[in-house]
């Protein structure tokens, strides 16, 4: 068996909801049929370069605040930036927004500095948009297991 690989999901979930979209997250990425992936979380206040350089694919979650992404988004990027640009191009990438207005803001920022990485756009990014939807656990679940599986296949 080779060595597992790992996907850092990296999601600010400052309330219920946000959380449980975490936790369905995290449920599609240690699916039972994923064999191969270990799939870690952390909040962004609390990861750092370490954890992007030690991993093989990133998932982020973040609230839209403000018309931008959450502040602890934007400080995980100001303090794993510079750290990990030159040893992490082409890191695969994905990102859902929890937004209650329309999410172009943060989206646009957290394309930006994806851009500016020079990662990897692994999935369309998913947005959380309006009033709560039950369906959107299974969205976030379908999201955790396609970043899960196709590190597991070797297409990631």
């Amino acid at each position: 068996m080779s060595e597992a690989k790992r996907l850092l999901i990296v999601a600010h979930n400052p309330s219920p909801n946000t959380d449980r979209l975490k936790d369905a997250v995290l449920r599609g990425a240690t699916n039972e049929d994923i064999e191969n992936v270990e799939a870690v979380w952390k909040p962004p206040l609390e990861a750092g370069p370490d954890d992007v350089l030690a991993c093989d694919a990133i998932l982020m979650g973040t609230t839209e605040n403000l018309g931008y992404m959450s502040g602890a988004l934007k400080d995980f990027f100001d303090r794993t930036y510079y750290s990990v640009i030159e040893e992490k191009q082409g890191l695969p990438c994905a990102l859902y927004i929890r937004a209650g207005q329309d999410g172009t803001g943060t989206r646009r920022a957290v394309e930006s500095i994806v851009t500016g990485l020079s990662w990897s756009w692994s999935h369309q990014i998913v947005l959380f948009h309006g009033s709560w939807q039950e369906e959107w656990l299974d969205q976030a679940e379908e999201l955790g297991m396609y970043m899960a599986a196709g590190l597991d296949a070797g297409i990631l």
